[in-house]
């Protein structure tokens, strides 16, 4: 029976593997392809590597099964079975350096030092919904402070701070500049949220009291769902935003027209 369900679930998966409705979102990133290989990767040898061993321990439980501790065969049991194991811990230790090593280099690309020309947003996460903080044409942005906060002003920017007059505040909806590099600046003003961009391969805490910086390249354009991927409180399916990717010059004439509101 054990065996039947085994083979029953090996075709099922072969099957939801094949429809691929529940695969992995499309890629809308530039460094999102490098990830996409490395999952694939992982995926192949996790897959090739878990047959080879069951396949290896059903034939050592198969001819070498426990049939009493004086049998003759007793000791060649126990040598075949300390090779087995050595021969697997060996593959397995292979296999995790070798991961390591890909995924290593993969993370130094996507958390490593941004491009000095990158755009800079702030994105402030709260219970429940998403800020976006745009610096105006002065590329400063205006100082902000938890004691300036009311329901008209979500992020605490100070009016009195010159390099806040153009800035531009957006709930919910991060505009982003097609084939340009955008640093997004998290921050949090109450508990522990996640940025995730599944379309980016993006994803990123948002801690209170710390400003934690991730960057990315947009290149294919469109709306795309931007998530909390952390359990943030009662109301957390609420906290969904939107990435909207377009060229340059759109975006620029929705930040005018959002400095003109």
């Amino acid at each position: 029976m054990l065996a039947a369900f085994l083979a029953l679930l090996t075709i099922v998966s072969i099957w939801m593997f094949a429809q691929r409705s529940w695969w992995i979102t499309p890629l809308a990133s530039e460094h999102g392809a490098a990830l996409d290989r490395l999952f694939y990767i992982t995926l192949a040898i996790a897959g090739v590597l878990f047959v080879v061993l069951q396949i290896s321990l059903a034939i050592v439980v198969s001819r070498f099964g426990n049939r009493g501790a004086d049998t003759p065969r007793a000791s060649v049991r126990s040598r075949v079975q300390n090779r087995f194991a050595l021969v697997a811990g060996v593959l397995i230790f292979g296999v995790d350096i070798t991961l390591y090593v890909l995924g290593e280099s993969q993370w130094l690309n996507v958390w490593g030092r941004a491009p000095e020309t990158a755009a800079v947003v702030k994105a402030t996460a709260s219970q429940f919904m998403w800020h976006f903080h745009y610096p105006g044409r002065d590329g400063v942005s205006g100082r902000v402070s938890r004691d300036l906060i009311t329901p008209d002003n979500p992020i605490g920017l100070d009016a009195i701070d010159p390099a806040s007059k153009d800035d531009v505040v957006s709930a919910n909806e991060l505009h982003l500049a097609l084939n340009q590099p955008v640093r997004v600046q998290l921050s949090s003003q109450d508990v522990i949220h996640s940025f995730y961009l599944p379309h980016f391969r993006v994803k990123q805490d948002a801690v209170p009291g710390m400003l934690v910086e991730v960057w990315f390249v947009p290149k294919k354009e469109g709306r795309f769902e931007i998530a909390c991927n952390q359990l943030c409180g009662m109301f957390h399916y609420r906290m969904r935003g939107f990435a909207v990717v377009e060229p340059q010059q759109k975006v620029e004439e929705w930040l005018t027209q959002m400095a003109v509101k």
